[in-house]
């Protein structure tokens, strides 16, 4: 079953979206560092690492685009990895 890494938001709405590492990472592997980057236009407003999930808040975005989001981590393995999700911010 293939998992969407594409999503729609509207440019009023504040809403989370997640990271997840968790069945990436093995047995008592944690992320130790991330950083979260947007497209111009979309605001990161908050962050935060939970149980292998890296969580970011997005708001704003101008109808009609797209915007890619990503998310790099480190382990405490010294591991690095990056994802990344495309939000379409349309009119709802």
């Amino acid at each position: 079953m293939a998992i969407s890494n594409t999503f729609t938001k509207d440019p009023n709405a504040t809403l989370d979206y997640g990271f997840d590492w968790s069945q990436w990472l093995d047995a008592g592997e944690s992320i130790s560092s991330y950083t979260v980057t947007t497209g111009c236009g979309i605001t990161n407003i908050y962050n935060t690492n939970t149980s292998g999930s890296v969580i970011v808040w997005l708001s704003g975005g101008t109808p009609g685009e797209r915007y890619t989001v990503a998310c790099l981590i480190e382990t405490n393995r010294a591991r690095i990895d990056e994802r990344s999700i495309k939000v379409d911010v349309r009119n709802r």
